[in-house]
């Protein structure tokens, strides 16, 4: 996916950021499709500083737009028992500072996707300026972390090799605490 997304960046260069930053709105909208595809794209095509600052752009305006469609469509979906954890409960009834930092520290987390913060802020209570300002505060430091992964494992440099061999420890570890609990909850039913 990335090869073909620098391969139409490369061909529309004069607009290349422009339709960087609409793929971005597109996979915000969308939800479920990462974004560091898209990040390494920009990386190959602006280099680290411009393609950095365009995936910026791009997920902040996304996560605006994808708010305001999200607040239309399904706001009536907070009401339901689908939303009764504990934790979205608290996403969606917070308000003033409490909604900003709750927005911004999710924001902050590496593994809670874009996608699920922006839908639940949406349908919630939070207030449309508290969030962006919220949201795209976050995701500076988030893309920052993100662009630099990214940059050193395309590169291939030694510190790509470090993050390369944590991703994997971490999977592992992941997987093998699942299978651990599935094993064991088989065994106790």
């Amino acid at each position: 996916m990335k090869e073909q997304i620098i391969t139409l960046l490369n061909t529309y260069e004069n607009v290349a950021f422009l339709i960087s930053i609409f793929i971005n709105i597109m996979i915000s909208i969308l939800g479920i499709v990462p974004s560091v595809f898209l990040t390494a794209a920009n990386l190959a095509v602006f280099g680290f500083w411009k393609g950095t600052f365009i995936s910026f752009v791009g997920e902040a305006i996304g996560a605006i737009i994808s708010f305001m469609l999200y607040c239309k469509g399904f706001r009536k979906l907070s009401e339901t028992k689908l939303f009764s954890h504990p934790k979205v409960k608290r996403l969606l009834e917070a308000k003033g500072l409490e909604a900003f930092f709750l927005v911004l520290s999710l924001r902050l987390l590496p593994f809670v996707p874009s996608g699920v913060v922006t839908f639940v802020a949406a349908i919630g209570k939070i207030p449309f300026l508290i969030f962006v300002i919220a949201s795209s505060i976050g995701k500076i430091p988030a893309l920052l972390l993100e662009a630099y992964s990214v940059y050193h494992l395309m590169n291939w440099t030694w510190q790509g090799k470090v993050i390369s061999t944590l991703l994997s420890v971490f999977l592992f570890i992941f997987t093998w605490k699942k299978i651990n609990q599935n094993y064991k909850s088989k065994i106790t039913t």
